[in-house]
């Protein structure tokens, strides 16, 4: 995205949400497009994505596609252009600023109305919680509760609960802070908080509030209406997503097309095939890996970053960059195996991809790359470049592939 390493990382008790978005100088080409694929007209369930984000935002390895939101029940809907798909989180969170569709925002039980903060790693979300009627290529999904980022459009939200401001985060509710309209999760899990956020868990997050004149605190919320992963509404195809990329060059190219498949195992074109290994997610919905004889928890295969964040120098040997600040710099490209696993099944593949110098390839007019690479102390997330040349499937928790019940990844 911008110069300089971002992490919109949910730091909540629901599954991690790592959005590392990083970008060093260098490039600087503009790219307007809606997020669509090219040529002819694809099915109904096949939604195309492109790397091609917002105009001038430099964005380095960012996913986007085109979303289109109605009124729930009616005809009186608007298309979200250049929304980022993110793997790594679960639900839909539009910038009030770019729609102004008369959405209901939702209340809590006291009738008041319900507010989000959305902490992430290094910035957090602060808006309305509404409900709307989302529409994916073909596919839709009524009534669905999504978060209206900085409030919707000329009305200001609520003021920042110190609750959600304290921690020393940057509010990312503008085009400019985000990079983008908005934020399309849907990784494995169906609701953005769930059970610990809802009616029952012992403690109350500082998640959602209700927000009467007097000012916001801190509610439970019953997790059908909690920000909710949209596939997992759809009448069909509900139960995940295929997220299918091309291979490009190791000096990278200067945008990608691809596709997001809705549904496993449910129509032609989305079959899982017996080549590929299901990966079944823990609780947290992460996997394991094992990196030179040592295991890691907590991976994850994440579009929302834009590299393959992974441990350290210290364990790696790969130099932090200089200038391009959150990535590696090695002096040549590096290859690097790891062997990812299920914690709670008996799943595992070995895996390879290349790390080179970030500082070079920003050099390039490029702004997507397969061999981007930077730190995350103690941790494997598997960042976009991992996904270029693989079909990569997201089972959503509560929902089941077969014999294969979710949250899994499979590649």
């Amino acid at each position: 995205m911008k110069a300089g390493a971002i992490a919109l990382g949910i730091a909540l008790l629901a599954p991690p949400l790592l959005l590392l978005s990083a970008c060093g100088g260098g490039s600087s080409n503009t790219n307007n497009n809606g997020g669509g694929g090219g040529g002819g007209t694809p099915p109904g369930n096949t939604l195309p994505v492109s790397t091609a984000g917002l105009a001038g935002s430099g964005y380095t390895n960012g996913l986007f596609a085109s979303v289109t939101v109605c009124v729930p029940g009616s005809s009186n809907c608007q298309t979200i252009n250049n929304v980022l798909v993110d793997t790594g989180s679960y639900g839909l969170r539009l910038l009030g600023s770019q729609f102004s569709l008369p959405l209901t925002q939702s209340k809590d039980s006291n009738g008041d109305p319900v507010d989000e903060c959305e902490a992430f790693v290094s910035s957090y979300n602060w808006g309305p919680v509404a409900v709307a009627d989302v529409q994916l290529a073909g596919e839709k999904a009524s009534n669905v509760p999504i978060q209206v980022m900085g409030g919707f459009s000329g009305v200001a939200p609520p003021a920042v609960p110190s609750a959600c401001s304290s921690g020393g985060l940057t509010e990312a509710d503008t085009q400019a802070a985000l990079g983008a309209n908005g934020v399309l999760g849907i990784g494995v899990f169906q609701h953005d908080c769930g059970a610990a956020c809802a009616p029952g868990a012992t403690s109350t997050p500082a998640v959602y509030f209700g927000c009467p004149t007097s000012g916001c605190s801190a509610i439970l919320l019953p997790q059908q209406d909690q920000v909710q992963n949209p596939v997992s509404l759809f009448a069909q195809d509900n139960n995940g997503a295929i997220v299918e990329l091309p291979q490009i060059a190791a000096s990278g190219a200067l945008s990608v097309n691809g596709s997001v498949i809705f549904g496993i195992n449910t129509q032609s074109d989305n079959a899982l095939p017996s080549s590929v290994t299901i990966l079944e997610a823990d609780t947290t919905g992460s996997f394991a890996t094992t990196y030179n004889n040592t295991n890691y928890g907590g991976s994850v295969l994440d579009t929302g970053s834009n590299a393959n964040f992974f441990l350290d120098s210290t364990v790696t040997g790969l130099p932090d960059c200089t200038t391009a600040t959150g990535f590696s710099c090695p002096a040549s490209t590096t290859a690097e195996t790891a062997t990812n696993y299920s914690p709670v099944g008996t799943g595992s593949v070995t895996s390879n991809w290349n790390v080179a110098n970030a500082e070079q390839l920003f050099t390039s007019n490029n702004y997507a790359f397969n061999d981007l690479a930077g730190p995350n102390p103690g941790a494997f997330d598997f960042g976009l470049s991992f996904f270029f040349g693989r079909n990569i499937y997201f089972g959503i928790n509560g929902t089941s592939t077969g014999t294969v019940a979710g949250p899994f990844y499979a590649y």
